[in-house]
């Protein structure tokens, strides 16, 4: 599959990963959730981003989708943080 700049893993048709990241979110306990409100906004600035490469965060190596999901997370980029 071509590269997706700024797609998430939903957008390049990576079922079987986003189904495994969603069975991991799903396990995190509730505490350490980032809220449905958070998460979006998150996901919407990701998405907004030159470091997205098909899901993944070309600053850390990470799926977006997960990283966005953890409360006390932040966006890796440390020169410009989008979250």
């Amino acid at each position: 599959m071509e590269e997706c700049k700024r797609c998430l893993l939903h957008d390049v048709a990576e079922e079987d990963t986003l189904k495994s990241i969603k069975e991991r979110i799903d396990k995190l306990p509730e505490q350490e959730k980032a809220g449905k409100e958070l998460y979006s906004k998150r996901l919407n600035e990701c998405k907004n981003c030159d470091n997205l490469i098909s899901g993944v965060c070309m600053k850390c190596g990470c799926y977006v989708e997960f990283r966005a999901a953890f409360k006390k997370q932040n966006c890796p980029n440390t020169k410009d943080r989008k979250w």
